[in-house]
């Protein structure tokens, strides 16, 4: 009896010891998740302020400037990618990977849709290449409104669906639209419309003196000179650097800079030099030239510029 007694007791002390551990862990994975949960929620509610705050600056700008307008919209851009980091370095409890996964894509969406927007907004706001960047811009509020159909769609059921089978209530996440209205700002021309009270501001209607001057050319850091021939070892696709420099009284937006070569033009924006300001660009050449070739170099004429002869300059360059 005694030892029966024992053996009863122990077996009880064991029973106990196991619900004991189970609950621990059952506590703590609750923990884990609902801790997963306020954090997402944190993040997707300061996501949506950043939303509010970028798309009420282009339906009302009121008296930004280009610079200041251009400014606010780098802070929205900077807010997403911290939002993006933050995202990536959640404490993810293993329930959680799957919509995790989609969480991140959500987010790794939204950052590089407002960092090509912030790249675009200075040319979106100038003359010169003012409706390619519109376009573009509006192509990045398309992925914007991706990224809003695979969280309500994808992400968020798949994180409150993982609360709701663990018992968790009081915890889902919120809904999060970054885009407010899809049909309009899809559209091109509504993105125009919204920037048509600050590109007011821009250099072509700005009253004074407008001008740009190259400054030199170089190719793989070998300097180019137009007066006579330049040998360029070229193991590795050739950039060319070129170097512009603002000559007038006030800021240019979207320079554009081109290279011609073989009957091929490339080029590359400066999105903004300021007045007496130097900027230099890197344009690589693809397909690699051989040989012996003529390089034409050209900053593009901005609005209200009078003399554009030190726009441009030709070089003769071997490729060795």
């Amino acid at each position: 009896m005694r030892r029966g007694l024992a053996l009863g007791l122990g077996l009880l002390v064991l029973i106990l010891l196991v619900l004991g551990v189970r609950g621990c862990l059952n506590a703590r994975k609750h923990r884990a998740l609902s801790d997963y949960a306020r954090n997402v929620t944190q993040i997707v509610d300061e996501t949506d302020q950043t939303s509010k705050s970028f798309f009420e600056k282009l339906e009302d700008p009121g008296g930004l400037s280009v610079t200041e307008f251009v400014a606010e919209v780098n802070a929205d851009r900077s807010a997403m990618d911290n939002y993006m980091a933050r995202v990536d370095g959640l404490d993810t409890p293993g329930d959680m990977g799957k919509a995790q996964r989609n969480l991140e894509l959500v987010y790794e969406l939204r950052g590089s849709a407002m960092g090509e927007i912030a790249d675009q907004m200075s040319t979106a706001l100038g003359d010169v290449g003012a409706e390619k960047a519109m376009a573009a811009i509006a192509k990045q509020m398309q992925v914007l409104a991706a990224s809003d159909v695979v969280y309500t769609q994808v992400a968020r059921p798949e994180i409150d669906g993982v609360l709701a089978d663990n018992g968790i209530a009081g915890d889902d996440v919120p809904k999060s639209v970054f885009v407010p209205d899809p049909t309009t700002w899809l559209d091109e021309s509504a993105i125009e419309t919204a920037l048509g009270s600050i590109s007011g501001a821009t250099a072509g209607s700005t009253p004074g003196v407008h001008g740009l001057g190259l400054l030199g050319t170089s190719v793989n850091g070998t300097d180019l000179t137009p007066e006579g021939t330049t040998s360029v070892t070229a193991e590795e696709t050739p950039e060319v650097e070129v170097t512009v420099q603002n000559q007038g009284e006030s800021t240019e937006n979207g320079v554009t800079v081109s290279v011609t070569v073989n009957g091929e033009t490339l080029q590359q924006d400066i999105s903004s030099i300021e007045a007496g300001a130097e900027e230099t660009v890197t344009i690589p050449l693809t397909p690699a030239p051989k040989g012996e070739v003529t390089l034409e170099v050209v900053a593009e004429p901005v609005p209200g510029e009078e003399v554009s002869e030190n726009n441009e300059a030709s070089y003769t360059v071997v490729f060795e």
